[in-house]
């Protein structure tokens, strides 16, 4: 069950952007990017900007650092890149850019998983929190993963929390 706590404003479109950090995927393979965009549109909420950058962190890194200074922007939502393999390094390229963390995210986001897949769900280093006045999400890279953090966690509380940064 969901608990909604109060209202959210109606009528608010989130402006978004989509980046998929994989060193195999293309525009047609990406999956978790595509559904994102989906789920995005299908909530009524703007994608403005998608693309598709290596599992490198000085290229996770400027992309972060583009959009941050794209003024229509309000939400960077990044997917793949946050196991443990040596080449997942999205966590660690994001986390040192965030000013504010919502460590409740991760945290939600595992137990969730957890009631999923089990004890495997501890690998996953997903992380959300503020950068450049902007919310920043970072999801695994399977699409299984990408539809548990957006239908239950990011979704529900997008409006609520560009309204809280807009403050």
């Amino acid at each position: 069950m969901t608990h909604i706590p109060h209202p959210d404003s109606p009528g608010i479109t989130v402006t978004c952007a989509v980046v998929t950090v994989s060193d195999t995927r293309s525009k047609q393979t990406d999956k978790s990017g595509q559904l994102i965009q989906e789920l995005l549109r299908n909530a009524n909420h703007i994608v403005e900007a998608y693309t598709i950058v290596k599992d490198e962190p000085v290229q996770i890194q400027e992309q972060m650092e583009r959009l941050g200074q794209h003024p229509s922007l309000d939400v960077v939502i990044f997917n793949g890149g946050t196991g443990i393999a040596p080449r997942d390094t999205t966590y660690d390229a994001i986390e040192k850019l965030l000013e504010k963390t919502l460590p409740g995210f991760g945290e939600l986001f595992r137990f969730l998983s957890y009631q999923e897949i089990g004890s495997r769900a501890m690998a996953s280093r997903t992380v959300a929190g503020v950068y450049q006045q902007k919310l920043i999400f970072s999801l695994p890279g399977s699409s299984n993963a990408v539809r548990l953090a957006m239908e239950k966690l990011i979704l529900p509380e997008l409006v609520h929390l560009i309204e809280q940064l807009r403050k």
